[in-house]
């Protein structure tokens, strides 16, 4: 019986008690009789002391009375105190059982008001020792409130008719802090609709429950799939008890072996002078013995059986056995001689270093991986400071990590640590480390990142010549536009100023260092792999012979050049000119490697490679290329500038004597071209650059090379014209060049500063016919090739010229029929060449 029915019977007996007097308060007969009589005798002595006393009798006797009556109130107020006083206690003690901590209660009335509760109650559901508690609280505890009231209802509607009920809630949290709760709703006769609700924690004894099942799940799985047989036999051989895995080893199930199984059935031989039960000669309450049994198919198999035969009083026999299969212990000792070998070769060929210490760091086992990349022999190793291997950087937190796991904590992330090699060499390497079960060595894996770093470098290199190539890009467009501008304006001038007069010479300065800054543009957008090229099908032994004479003047005569032509060159795809900028710049930066004097060999060759080749930084695929070596005898480039040897504005040379855009601007170039640019260099001995640029088949070679059209003299060509033209550019320099330079051509010119002004003008003008749409590609808030776009919807056919300081590929998605480009910085005679060749296109 519980707690509280232990209290509620205490309550219901407290209650008769109170209606049953105790015995001296029962007023029997015999009582009542002795009373009379006391009474009686007691007037009599007070008559006979009047008479005495010569009184008045009757005084006497009130007196008397009034005594008696005193004495029997004094009495009956003690009696009524006395009560209380018990009552009281009742009341202390029913607290005390009712108001401990140990039970948690509430007592609510018909409308679910709360008639009572005790402090454990408050405890249970987080309140406040003084606060009026309600049966809801208990209920919002649960995530599904209104699912744990109905339970609850229907609860009370079985207590009433049983008069109590009991039930079992889960209760869930997100804090690891679920419970279980006993809830027993108790019908209170005595007060209309009230029920005693009472909760009782039973989380402790339902996870007993649970690890009591899981225990024996365990067991009898362990049973089961135990490695070894058991059995148990009576008297007359038949199978009381049989695991799976001697089942499984005899052939059969286990409910046939113990409806039908019998011991000697499964014996091969069975022994002489032996009861149904043993399994050796004479038998035994001891039994071991090597026996060969019978298994499914025929199959034979050798076991070791250990019994103990016991014989109870009613002289039944019960015997319990352990068989252990030899064969199978012998392939897992075999098995395990194979694993134990495989793990011997996985950590000896482990392709990252493996290292077991003690709790004293010292190295008690290593692999070869770890050797080699200390380069320090094995057995040297062992035996050796862990923390001596370390670099001074990484010692201390290296230690303190290995601290950590030696008293349990786990490595939540791997370390990287600089190893000392011989040599005083030092490695990269990402280290894991772990503590072996039952056992207090630690191992440590460490995975070489040299490779890693060199790629992090690279791709750090990689991001920053992108950044810095996008920032040349946009450089040479918005420089691009100031030069179209500077060279416009100077051909306007030189239509002022002819040759003698005073200012030709001035403006010819200006457009002369133009051009030599649009050469510097270029090399920037070829360095940034954004420059227009004209690519066609050349020899590229035809392009050297050109190129030669001019390479024998920029080395001078202290260096010898020797061209050594390759035999059946494939064909190749470039721009002649933009190659020829090439070689000029690798025969330059070859002279300033060979100040005293050298020799600077050109020569090419076919050259095939069938897997990829690392070229600098990039990766050549497998194909068939045409190679050019340009080689000197200078004094080679140093091993730590061999990386940045590429990078724009790096150079070696003294301050004033080079932009360090020369190998930036090959690099470029070659790349743009779909080749690759590699460099073989020994200090003191020489550089060697080799370029590799896509051989052409026949068939490629033929489609490719269209005959060329030969430029017409555009000195002496008519330039002029009448055709009405939109010009939009939102440079105001090159908008008013423009204009002015196609103005005095003839030609009718309306000018807008962007897309949206130019069809504002469109629509505002009586004449909406153009012939030609001339419009920069860049522009803000519409760009060229959207103008373009809304333009032929009104005029399909409308000649359309884009203008850009950007690559022409750029607009390769919007070239079509009646477009033409023509890139920054354009001449005064170049812009009128393109238009008139647009309008009679």
């Amino acid at each position: 019986m519980n707690q509280q029915n232990s209290a509620i019977e205490f309550v219901n007996a407290q209650k008769a008690k109170e209606a049953i007097p105790k015995e001296g308060e029962r007023l029997s007969l015999h009582d009542v009789l002795i009373s009379v009589s006391f009474l009686v005798a007691y007037i009599a002595c007070c008559s006979l002391l009047a008479v005495v006393m010569q009184g008045e009798p009757v005084n006497y006797i009130l007196i008397g009375l009034l005594v008696v009556i005193i004495t029997i109130l004094i009495y009956w107020i003690h009696l009524y105190v006395h009560k209380l006083r018990r009552k009281e206690k009742q009341s202390n003690l029913l607290h005390n059982i009712f108001g401990g901590e140990y039970i948690s209660f509430i007592v609510t009335d018909a409308e679910g008001k709360t008639l009572y509760h005790n402090k454990s109650y408050n405890n249970m559901c987080g309140l406040k020792e003084n606060t009026n508690a309600l049966l809801s609280h208990w209920v919002n505890k649960f995530p599904d409130s209104v699912q744990t009231s109905n339970i609850l209802k229907k609860l009370v509607e079985q207590a009433r008719l049983k008069g109590s009920e009991t039930t079992e809630l889960y209760l869930s949290a997100d804090n690891d802090e679920s419970k279980y709760f006993s809830v027993t709703a108790y019908i209170i006769d005595a007060v209309p609709g009230a029920v005693h609700w009472q909760f009782e924690d039973i989380t402790l004894a339902q996870e007993k429950a649970r690890h009591f099942k899981e225990e024996r799940e365990k067991l009898i799985d362990f049973t089961d799939n135990s490695p070894v047989g058991f059995f148990s036999v009576d008297e007359q051989g038949r199978f009381l008890f049989v695991n799976a895995t001697l089942a499984r080893w005899l052939g059969n199930d286990i409910k046939r072996l113990l409806t039908r199984g019998r011991l000697h059935t499964y014996l091969e031989k069975v022994p002489q002078n032996a009861a149904p039960y043993d399994i050796v000669e004479n038998g035994g309450a001891r039994q071991v013995t090597e026996i060969v049994m019978k298994g499914p198919a025929g199959n034979n198999f050798l076991v070791s059986i250990s019994q103990t035969v016991v014989t109870e009083e009613d002289g039944r026999v019960r015997t319990r056995g352990v068989v252990h299969d030899l064969t199978q212990e012998r392939e897992m000792r075999q098995a395990l001689k194979a694993s134990e070998d495989r793990f011997q070769r996985f950590f000896e060929e482990a392709p990252l270093g493996i290292v077991l210490v003690d709790t004293e760091g010292v190295i008690q086992d290593c692999n070869m991986a770890y050797s080699a990349l200390v380069d320090i022999d094995v057995k040297k190793l062992e035996g050796m400071k862990l923390k001596d291997l370390i670099d001074g950087e990484n010692r201390d937190s290296m230690l303190a990590t290995i601290t950590n796991i030696e008293q349990g904590q786990k490595m939540s992330v791997p370390m990287e640590i600089v190893l000392r090699a011989d040599g005083d060499r030092k490695i990269a390497t990402q280290m894991h480390a772990r503590r072996f079960k039952h056992s207090e060595d630690i191992v440590l894996h460490f995975i070489d990142l040299t490779e890693q770093k060199e790629l992090e470098t690279q791709f750090a290199q990689s991001q920053k010549m992108q950044a810095v190539g996008q920032l040349a890009g946009g450089i040479a467009h918005d420089f691009n536009n100031l030069l179209t501008a500077i060279i416009g304006f100077s051909d306007l001038l030189l239509l002022r100023h002819k040759p003698g007069d005073p200012s030709f010479g001035d403006i010819m300065q200006v457009k002369q260092n133009s051009n030599r800054a649009a050469n510097l543009v270029r090399q920037l957008l070829a360095f940034s792999r954004q420059q227009t090229l004209r690519a066609k099908v050349h020899d590229v032994t035809d392009i050297l012979t050109e190129v030669s004479h001019l390479i024998r003047r920029l080395i001078g005569s202290n260096i010898e050049l020797d061209l050594k032509h390759g035999s059946n060159l494939g064909l190749i795809k470039v721009d002649e000119g933009q190659m020829e900028q090439v070689l000029i710049n690798l025969a330059v930066n070859a002279r300033d490697a060979m100040e005293g004097g050298g020799k600077l060999t050109i020569f090419t060759e076919n050259f095939e490679n069938k897997k990829t080749k690392k070229c600098i930084e990039d990766d050549m695929p497998a194909g068939s290329w045409v190679k050019i070596s340009v080689q000197d005898t200078g004094c080679g480039i140093a091993k730590e500038n061999l990386t940045r040897i590429i990078e724009p504005f790096f150079t070696t040379k003294d301050v004033g004597q080079g932009t360090g855009l020369g190998l930036a601007t090959v690099y470029g170039i070659i790349r743009q071209t779909g080749g690759y640019l590699d460099i073989d260099t020994k200090e003191g001995k020489g550089t060697t650059f080799v370029i590799y640029f896509p051989r052409l088949s026949e068939a490629e070679a033929v489609q490719e090379d269209a005959p060329e059209v030969k430029e017409i003299d555009q000195s002496t060509r008519d330039l002029t014209g009448t055709a009405r033209i939109l010009l939009v550019e939102d440079e105001d320099a090159v908008r008013t060049f423009s204009s002015r330079a196609l103005a005095n051509k003839g030609y009718e010119v309306l000018t807008a500063e962007n897309g949206s002004a130019a069809l504002n003008l469109m629509e505002n003008q009586e004449n909406k016919n153009i012939d030609l749409l001339i419009t920069d590609v860049m522009m803000p808030d519409m760009d060229g090739p959207t103008l373009a776009q809304r333009m032929r919807q009104d005029s399909p056919k409308l000649k359309i010229i884009f203008i850009s300081g950007y690559t022409e590929d750029k607009l390769k998605d919007h070239m079509g029929e009646n477009i033409s480009f023509l890139p920054k910085p354009f001449t005064l005679t170049q812009l009128a060449a393109k238009v008139k060749e647009a309008l009679e296109a």
